[in-house]
């Protein structure tokens, strides 16, 4: 069961598209590496777990960008918390594949 899902939009603050979509691609690497299911789209990635560790998953997304050079990052997270559960993506999603 998992308490917690987020969904994370990072948007580095980088013009060029190559390197825009290297950054990416790095975030979403970590992402993979951090053992909770997850599940990309074209706007964000949606994580379920702990709340702590989505917290933590939420800041080190933060900090990968400036470590690969961008100036800057924004993003866009939502959080959904219940301490009962919550939907999983397979949940959410399984009846449109």
């Amino acid at each position: 069961m998992y308490t917690t899902s987020i969904a994370i939009q990072v948007l580095p603050d980088i013009m060029e598209t190559d390197k825009l979509c290297a950054i990416v691609d790095s975030v979403i690497s970590y992402i993979a590496s951090t053992g909770c299911n997850y599940m990309v789209s074209p706007f964000e990635t949606t994580v379920e777990g702990d709340f702590d560790v989505l917290i933590q998953i939420i800041k080190r997304c933060q900090e990968i960008p400036i470590e690969l050079g961008a100036p800057s990052t924004k993003a866009y997270v939502k959080i959904f918390h219940n301490p009962k559960g919550v939907l999983t993506i397979a949940e959410k999603t399984d009846k449109y594949r």
